[in-house]
């Protein structure tokens, strides 16, 4: 199949592109610089110079392809309505471009759209007032294409996707306790994150191309929810320094924001089950707090 895919040289698109490859599958890469196009060209993929605002470059990577891939998101971090805005032209131009086709169409969301406080499945609705439900216009405007002739499904990535180079919100916790001394969690550090490893999810991405049905919402969550508490306990241990828990009040000067504190206190687990048994998806990587036994994050830390 040769597939078009956004977001190919970001931290997890990589992974992506070799997987595609390694399956067999051609890919090209939409590439809005040159360091983009070098990063795409070494990967084995054919870069397609582009952006995300380049709507008529979209739509001709998308109709000379068998199938789309959209991971790639843009905007100033803050301007949610700026970034839903890009991404759902982004994405109306690149389902147009496959309508009638019968063609996969896989874009990208977050789990962080669901209802926060217990497990969500895969055919619960998302919450307008959950974090991240700047992200839903996208997810609808993907599935809305299965009605108009596409096999379009819409990925949802747990808040952590980790490996080596992961400059997430794991590696920010680890920045954190090395800058102030503790390592610490907010309140009683029981609130739950989803986690996957970033070669579980290029995997999960391959089979929602190959054969997730149209109109299908996945989760790609290797673990359902890992405590907060679990997490500062093991970075504490690997660079030896207390585990301490912050009030909500502290929580923001701790942190560095508000936002990243409210992150940090989030309780959002979600299952994967439906996801697991529909495409035979097996997670089989490190688990969470297996790579951070593993050291990397301490190591990238260290050279910033």
């Amino acid at each position: 199949m040769h597939v078009f895919l956004t977001g190919g040289s970001g931290l997890t698109g990589p992974a992506v592109v070799s997987e595609l490859l390694s399956a067999g599958h051609r890919v090209t890469g939409l590439a809005r610089s040159t360091a983009s196009a070098d990063r795409l060209a070494q990967l084995g993929a054919e870069p397609f110079a582009g952006s995300l605002d380049d709507l008529d470059r979209l739509r001709i990577g998308a109709a000379a392809a068998d199938g789309v891939v959209h991971m790639a998101a843009g905007g100033e971090p803050g301007d949610w309505a700026g970034i839903t805005r890009r991404d759902v032209n982004a994405i109306e131009t690149l389902g147009a471009a496959l309508a009638g086709t019968g063609k996969p169409f896989v874009s990208t969301s977050g789990t962080m759209v669901m209802t926060p406080g217990r497990v969500s499945e895969e055919t619960d609705a998302p919450d307008g007032d959950a974090f991240a439900a700047y992200r839903i216009p996208g997810e609808r405007s993907c599935l809305g294409y299965a009605d108009r002739g596409v096999r379009a499904s819409v990925i949802r990535l747990a808040p952590t996707v980790h490996g080596p180079g992961d400059y997430g919100f794991v590696a920010m916790l680890v920045a954190t306790a090395r800058r102030t001394g503790v390592s610490a969690y907010i309140g009683d550090g029981a609130n739950r994150w989803p986690a996957v490893h970033r070669l579980d999810a290029a995997t999960l991405f391959r089979l929602a191309l190959e054969k997730a049905p149209a109109g299908t919402a996945l989760h790609g969550t290797a673990e359902s929810g890992v405590p907060l508490r679990d997490i500062a306990e093991k970075i504490g241990r690997t660079l030896d320094l207390p585990v301490v828990p912050v009030g909500v009040d502290e929580a923001p000067s701790h942190f560095g924001s508000a936002p990243l504190a409210a992150v940090f206190a989030a309780d959002v687990p979600v299952s994967s089950a439906r996801t697991r048994e529909l495409l035979g998806w097996t997670p089989s990587h490190h688990t969470l707090l297996e790579d951070l036994e593993h050291g990397d994050y301490f190591a990238a830390a260290e050279a910033r």
